[in-house]
């Protein structure tokens, strides 16, 4: 999905977020570059391809190669504690592996880019009502039965906390198919609050899956940026299941997967 003219302002206004967080002292030389950068880019590009570039000019201009990274540790610890709370509820649903899937996709608002940027009891009153919201495309039987029937399943995560809700989605495609190889992937650098490695282990996605970064700081899975390594795991893949409106833009053209998006 190539850039639209509308996801501009939404990339400047990440700049400016990140160079209030991170304390720039000149704001402006760093807004100059960024705008010389937008003058020249290709508007063939996906717009998270595009915010990758802008936010690897931001972490070299403020010397800080991960801005969010007490963001995104706050956020994995605090929802690691609510999983046996969560996984209570799911496990006297009468469709366990539905309410898994939409605890999943809920997780999603946990976002901190300036078209989401959702306050923390917003996200927590989303979690109380649960059990009443429905999803607007509801394919999780179709994809309990690819599971079924895959031997290798690719789960794209998307940004931090968000990551402890695909944990225990992991777990239960486990129990529907304890044989099916699961790779989770990650960005391949810090961008923003998406999950990298680092927070995959932190929260035990390990347990249940590979870990494998794509080699790429875009907010995204951009395939022709990835690792040959990566590539090779996506195209192998029997089921993909892509977290995030970014992995959507990247990848809506490409094979069919799963998308989940808040």
């Amino acid at each position: 999905m190539k850039i639209h003219d509308k996801c501009l302002p939404c990339m400047v206004n990440q700049v400016i977020k990140v160079a209030n967080i991170t304390g720039v002292n000149n704001k402006e030389e760093l807004l100059k570059e960024v705008f010389t950068y937008l003058s020249k880019m290709d508007f063939e590009a996906t717009t998270p391809e595009i915010i990758g570039e802008i936010f690897g000019m931001i972490k070299e201009h403020t010397n800080n190669q991960d801005p969010y990274k007490e963001t995104r540790n706050y956020y994995n610890t605090l929802f690691s504690k609510l999983l046996p709370e969560f996984e209570r509820k799911i496990e006297q649903a009468e469709n366990s592996f539905q309410l898994v899937v939409r605890y999943a996709i809920v997780g999603n608002i946990i976002d901190f880019n300036p078209i989401h940027n959702t306050l923390l009891e917003d996200i927590f009153d989303y979690f109380e009502k649960m059990e009443q919201l429905e999803l607007a495309i509801d394919d999780s039987k179709e994809l309990a039965e690819d599971i079924l029937n895959s031997k290798t399943l690719l789960y794209l995560g998307d940004n931090c906390g968000e990551i402890c809700m695909d944990k225990i989605l992991l777990k239960k495609i486990k129990e529907l198919n304890p044989n099916v190889k699961i790779f989770f992937g990650v960005r391949g650098k810090p961008v923003v609050n998406d999950s990298i490695d680092e927070d995959a282990y932190a929260v035990g996605i390990d347990e249940y899956a590979e870990v494998i970064d794509n080699g790429d700081g875009s907010l995204g899975t951009v395939l022709k940026r990835t690792s040959c390594e990566f590539k090779e795991v996506y195209r192998k893949a029997d089921v993909v299941i892509a977290k995030g409106q970014a992995n959507y833009e990247c990848l809506s053209e490409e094979k069919d997967l799963f998308s989940f998006n808040d």
